[in-house]
């Protein structure tokens, strides 16, 4: 068999000819080659599933306490139900005379009696079991109108589940998915099996096939979470959410997307430095913080327009900040697709300079390679 440097094609003896696999061949490979190894992993199953069944369980959960939520019930004696029957905070419940509301309350069956007192200012009493009914007085209190300002367009509480699970799931995900494409990268060097792989493939369709085969992973179970949420929302009949939630989930997954090619190529990058297993923590601690910051961040602040606004903005926190944004209606239409920019902008930026530190690392074992020393080359 001779190789034919003019046309770049293998030619057999027979006479056939035979195509040289591509750079884009070689990728392919490789990617196809980390996402067959990952779906045979039990450990990557079991906890991908576990993931699936802890987001529908929650939006299952939250739409059955929110559909069981019911008034609370009072015994109303002779001329009290006129007071108890306009209030929509009460469910009046008539009874006879004192006797028959007393053994209501005794039964668990209401929660209070409501009798007429002429000698009390709002002209009832109310009687409880063992402890004051915080919930039935308060239904009956008399409250000034209140009106607001600048009224929140969301409630806080439901912007904080929100922030907490667009910071959860993109921290789970890229820690998870940039462990593992660290080990296999530290694995592969430390047994010398990147030195067959790179007598057959460059190091550059090496790195590019383990970052989209990881990627293709990682935005698969996003969209399968953001799958599962949507079903969870429509089947507890939460639609009012959904329609909340849609545009910043669709905005959550393009930025994920993204954003997981730059700290997949940072990943594997850190990694390439090291030759065994137990310093990785140590190489990959600074891309670790940039995953971790964003998700602190967006818990504590997530009611804060200005640090919003500030992660939005930057590559590592734009994932979160911007979908979040988006949520609050805080954003502009076109500051999406600005941060968007940025963030492609600096992805491709991470993936040469990645590129770089991992080629010139690779084959480098023993001693940890010093960042300029992979920089220079």
């Amino acid at each position: 068999m001779s190789l034919d440097t003019s046309t770049s094609r293998t030619v057999d003896r027979a006479g056939g000819e035979r195509r040289t696999p591509s750079f884009v061949d070689n990728v392919t490979l490789i990617a196809g080659r980390e996402i067959t190894m990952r779906m045979r992993s039990k450990a990557f199953l079991i906890s991908t599933g576990v993931l699936m069944l802890a987001v529908l369980a929650s939006v299952l959960l939250g739409g059955i306490l929110g559909s069981q939520s019911e008034l609370p019930k009072v015994a109303v004696v002779g001329g009290a139900t006129e007071v108890v029957a306009g209030n929509p905070a009460l469910e009046a419940v008539p009874v006879a005379d004192q006797d028959a509301a007393v053994q209501l309350l005794r039964d668990g069956d209401v929660e209070a009696i409501v009798a007429p007192a002429a000698s009390e200012p709002l002209g009832i009493i109310v009687f409880g079991l063992e402890s004051a009914p915080n919930s039935v007085v308060s239904a009956l209190s008399v409250s000034p109108t209140v009106e607001l300002l600048d009224p929140a367009a969301v409630d806080p509480m439901l912007a904080y589940f929100v922030a907490f699970g667009f910071g959860i799931v993109f921290l789970m995900s890229a820690l998870t998915f940039g462990t593992t494409i660290s080990q296999s990268v530290v694995e592969e060097k430390q047994t010398r099996v990147v030195e067959i792989l790179l007598s057959t493939v460059s190091a550059r369709a090496l790195l590019t096939g383990k970052v989209i085969g990881n990627s293709v992973l990682a935005f698969g179970q996003i969209l399968a979470i953001a799958v599962l949420a949507i079903l969870g929302l429509m089947l507890t009949g939460q639609r009012v959410l959904l329609g909340g939630l849609g545009s910043s989930v669709v905005w959550f997954i393009v930025f994920f997307a993204i954003g997981f090619v730059m700290l997949a190529a940072l990943f594997a990058a850190s990694a390439a430095l090291v030759s065994r297993a137990e310093d990785i923590g140590t190489v990959t601690t600074p891309v670790t913080m940039l995953v971790m910051i964003p998700y602190f961040l967006v818990i504590f602040f997530n009611d804060n327009p200005t640090v919003l606004a500030i992660m939005s903005y930057v590559p590592f926190s734009a994932p979160i900040g911007m979908p979040m944004r988006v949520f609050l209606g805080s954003a502009e239409w076109w500051e999406p697709f600005v941060s968007l920019a940025i963030l492609l902008a600096t992805a491709a930026l991470a993936v040469v300079i990645g590129e770089r530190i991992y080629r010139n690392s690779l084959l480098k074992t023993g001693a940890r390679v010093p960042w300029g020393e992979a920089l220079k080359g």
